[in-house]
């Protein structure tokens, strides 16, 4: 016995290229069968009704004319196409020429109608006549006056940083006195609103020096008071976190000086 072959391992299979070969032969046979299979496009064919209308309107039209297409198509084949008359273009005349009339001549103006010019108003002249205007001479000052006629003078002091209580302690004293007297009072007295009515006194008596032409040795004290100003406001810490005002009261101090009334 012979020992068998040994078979190779690509001895089964078949050959690549004939299976490829085989299968676009059967492609190709079945492309035309799929051809010859598939549906043809419907062709698309005109409506009856629009022909019939188009047909229609031919014929009305023919009628209406009395010219066939037919025979107007055939016409324009034959005949051949008329020539372009030309026209000669109109002579133009030449223009007039234009014929300048005379103006007529106006008649002057009359001499009425001429608006006359302003008359310029005349100036005033100084009157000779009359005298010269004298002025008056200033009127003298007024002086101030109470109900019995006597001469007051007064000054004022504002806002002056005392009370208007302890201010009256010391004007009571120096009420219905001689300046000279006043002026003794308050300077021996020991309350310190006496240096504001000191100076105060003193005001009043050039007052009456400068403005009324009076002696100052020869008045009086007329009437003296002293009224409340305004408050001044302040506070100050007490104990336990709290706080107390403090009122810094103002005073206005007046003084009406006279001429005495035996001199």
């Amino acid at each position: 016995m012979t020992p068998d072959k040994p078979s190779t391992p690509d001895e089964g299979k078949p050959d690549a290229a004939k299976v490829a070969l085989q299968a676009a032969e059967a492609k190709a046979a079945e492309a035309p069968a799929a051809a010859e299979d598939a549906p043809k496009p419907k062709r698309r064919r005109t409506p009856r009704r629009a022909a019939a209308k188009a047909a229609k309107a031919e014929g009305t039209a023919a009628e209406s004319t009395g010219v066939d297409k037919d025979g107007a198509e055939a016409a324009a084949v034959t005949e051949p196409a008329a020539e372009a008359v030309t026209e000669p273009a109109p002579v133009t005349e030449p223009a007039a020429e234009a014929v300048t009339e005379p103006e007529p001549e106006v008649a002057d103006k009359p001499a009425a109608a001429e608006k006359p010019a302003a008359k310029k108003p005349a100036a005033r002249k100084p009157a000779a006549d009359k005298p010269a205007q004298v002025q008056p001479a200033p009127a003298p000052r007024r002086r101030d006056r109470d109900a019995g006629g006597l001469v007051i003078v007064r000054a004022h002091a504002r806002y002056v940083r005392s009370s208007a209580r302890k201010a009256r302690l010391v004007c009571d004293g120096i009420r219905g006195k001689s300046v000279a007297e006043a002026r003794a009072i308050l300077a021996f007295s020991p309350r310190h609103i006496a240096e504001a009515w000191t100076k105060l006194l003193e005001s009043a008596v050039a007052n009456a020096e400068n403005n009324h032409d009076l002696v100052g040795e020869d008045l009086e004290v007329h009437a003296v008071f002293a009224d409340e100003g305004p408050t001044i406001k302040r506070f100050r810490p007490r104990a336990m976190g709290r706080a107390t005002q403090i009122r810094k009261r103002t005073s206005h101090l007046t003084i009406q000086l006279t001429p005495k009334k035996g001199g």
